[in-house]
């Protein structure tokens, strides 16, 4: 049965960008085939907000910022354990650019994240460290949205933390898994399913919501 769309419903798009798709500097495995379906989903919400990755060159987060360091490492940083990057989403690169595919005209706000160079930025809500706000929360609630659906990339880091991070501070989140791909690194998928479920983060499809 269709899912009813009201006016307190927001769609958060997180990370549609060059680098996280085939051919990028952080390619999410079929990362671009998520683009028509959120051009889909977003056509039918009266809000919608896109998260962009927006990183200083040598970001703290950055393998390359580390000498001897390889991408896809852990390293101990100050706020806690914090996964190593090849560098991606540099500011003001053709890799932080949205997807040439993305058509979501009547977005009414691009939130930037990752600029701190000394912490990364996973989530739409708070920084790495989970106490420094990127202004989202208060900016949902001073306009009366409730209700989140989440789409894009990727499923397993930026989608989950924002998820979890919106439910833990009052939102009602949804996730629209095919409309996200994953990474999938040493079993972050699994974990990520079993966190929504632990929060009460509903799973569903874009079939599920009448598409």
């Amino acid at each position: 049965m269709p899912m009813n769309i009201v006016s307190t419903d927001l769609l958060l798009v997180i990370d549609p960008q060059i680098d996280f798709c085939p051919g990028g500097n952080l390619a999410v495995p079929c990362g671009d085939a998520v683009v028509p379906l959120i051009n889909q989903l977003a056509s039918r919400f009266p809000h919608v907000i896109l998260t962009q990755d927006w990183h200083p060159s040598s970001h703290s987060s950055f393998a390359s910022t580390h000498p001897g360091r390889q991408p896809f490492e852990t390293i101990q940083a100050p706020y806690g354990p914090q996964t190593l990057w090849p560098d991606h989403c540099v500011q003001g690169t053709s890799g932080a650019d949205f997807h040439p595919g993305l058509d979501v005209p009547h977005a009414e706000l691009i939130l930037r994240k990752g600029f701190r160079p000394q912490i990364d930025s996973y989530s739409a809500f708070l920084e790495n460290d989970k106490t420094t706000p990127t202004g989202l929360a208060g900016y949902l609630r001073e306009r009366g949205l409730h209700r989140i659906y989440l789409a894009g990339l990727a499923y397993d880091y930026c989608v989950r933390y924002s998820a979890v991070d919106g439910r833990r501070l009052g939102f009602e989140c949804l996730v629209i898994e095919d409309a996200c791909r994953a990474i999938n690194l040493a079993g972050s998928v699994e974990a990520t399913n079993q966190e929504f479920a632990e929060h009460g983060i509903i799973r569903l499809t874009a079939s599920r919501m009448g598409l």
